[in-house]
């Protein structure tokens, strides 16, 4: 059987559809059993590069998967070149820890790219310019946009050409309006922030690649809770980005940057040089691992 090379656009239902070099049409792809989930790994996921087999009916087995340059842990998208963290100024507003989280997450993957994009920047009623500083002093790009005033397209549509973008954020900051307000051809579906509970409803079911501008866009579930709980403690301080001039600098090694004398990060917080907010979500994020592996252990010790 000859083989093809493609890349897997979405998976639905036990399907993986598949963009070959030399088919326009998406072919319907099932798995060959070594390829599937497991606790040690992801499997195939949308964004894989992958050698497919076409059946006599027109659908295709995944054959081979071809090694990932790079891999966003949650959600699963392979081969990205860089992450949009997409929130809202206001409805459902902006929680501090949540985006940094987020941050967490795309440095641990990797992400060489990592921008901040705030949409719904027209409704934030307060000034929200200080509060982002605190990223941009930290080495992000963040993008002030408003999908509904069209507020910000232009650069936005500049940092997507070329590369292979997830959007990724909470449920309910716009990620599809702001993705249909860039190309109106996406038609993707949108949805309202619930009022009871000010979380936005699911409107994005799948990770799916959509072309655009020799790259892709990948539009994602929205979710608001993540496991960071794999992250190993010695490493949370790297990423921080802001943290690391100061690493090298503590008395002590390893040294977790929250209790122990001397220590290089706490020194740069008392001198300004890291902001007290981003220290106090490391120390939060460094807890709740803490606490998420010492859970692990005591199960497993039973």
């Amino acid at each position: 059987m000859q083989l093809e090379e493609g890349r897997v656009i979405k998976a639905y239902n036990s399907f993986f559809y598949v963009q070959t070099n030399t088919d326009s049409e998406l072919v319907a792809c099932k798995l060959r059993g070594k390829f599937k989930k497991t606790r040690r790994s992801q499997g195939v996921v949308p964004g894989d590069k992958v050698l497919i087999g076409r059946l006599p009916d027109g659908t295709g087995v995944v054959e081979e998967q071809l090694p990932r340059e790079s891999m966003l842990r949650r959600p699963a998208v392979a081969n990205v070149t860089q992450v949009i963290l997409t929130f809202a100024a206001a409805q459902p507003d902006l929680h501090p820890l949540l985006l940094n989280r987020f941050l967490v997450l795309a440095e641990w993957s990797g992400l060489k790219n990592i921008l901040i994009c705030v949409n719904k920047a027209d409704l934030h009623d307060g000034d929200i310019a200080a509060f982002l500083n605190l990223y941009e002093q930290a080495g992000y790009r963040v993008l002030r946009v408003s999908a509904k005033e069209k507020q910000g397209m232009a650069e936005l549509k500049e940092a997507l050409a070329g590369e292979t973008t997830v959007f990724a954020g909470p449920s309910g900051v716009g990620k599809s309006s702001l993705l249909n307000a860039i190309d109106d051809s996406l038609s993707l579906a949108t949805g309202q922030v619930s009022d009871k509970i000010k979380r936005g409803k699911h409107t994005t079911r799948v990770a799916e690649l959509l072309p655009y501008e020799q790259g892709f866009i990948v539009d994602t579930p929205g979710f608001s809770a993540m496991e960071l709980g794999e992250i190993p403690l010695e490493e949370l301080a790297n990423f921080f980005p802001e943290f690391r001039p100061y690493l090298g600098k503590c008395r002590f090694a390893p040294c977790s940057h929250t209790h122990e004398p001397d220590c290089g990060v706490k020194t740069a917080l008392a001198a300004g040089e890291i902001s007290q907010e981003r220290y106090e979500a490391y120390e939060a994020i460094y807890k709740e691992i803490q606490e998420a592996q010492q859970l692990k252990r005591k199960k497993e010790y039973k």
